[in-house]
């Protein structure tokens, strides 16, 4: 018997801050004006500023990272396809769901998906880690 089972989720949430997006487009040097310049993302068909992306996706690292699998997992592959744009003031919720677990290998599949706060599904995507040892023998 393993530590995690088929269907296991964890979430965790977080609000897009203006400061998130200075703060990644400084990180990340990725200062495509969609992101940082309120008056051309005035003239896009969102008509404001959207969220880079890899900023959305990032809170999948805290969640795999921090929640499920948690402490002492690595990240071996990330699928992403996203599906709406994230704007500031936005509430994500990160949602890890266990689709797969090879014990031998002490390798976890996941679904990965982020909804905003209307529910509205903004990514998905799949991905595979690899969990310590010592988890994989917790029963």
């Amino acid at each position: 018997m393993s530590g995690f089972t088929i269907g296991q989720q964890a979430s965790c949430s977080k609000t897009i801050t203006e400061t998130d997006f200075v703060l990644f487009a400084g990180l990340s040097g990725d200062f495509n004006p969609i992101h940082i310049d309120r008056e051309y993302a005035k003239k896009t068909r969102f008509n404001q500023r959207i969220a880079h992306g890899l900023l959305t996706s990032s809170l999948l690292s805290q969640l795999l990272g921090m929640h499920l699998p948690g402490k002492g997992s690595v990240y071996m592959e990330q699928t992403i396809r996203f599906k709406a744009p994230v704007f500031i003031g936005d509430t994500i919720t990160a949602t890890a769901t266990v689709d797969e677990f090879i014990k031998e290998k002490n390798i976890l599949k996941l679904l990965t998906e982020c909804h905003n706060q209307k529910e509205e599904l903004v990514l998905t995507g799949s991905a595979v880690m690899m969990v310590p040892k010592e988890e994989a023998e917790i029963s």
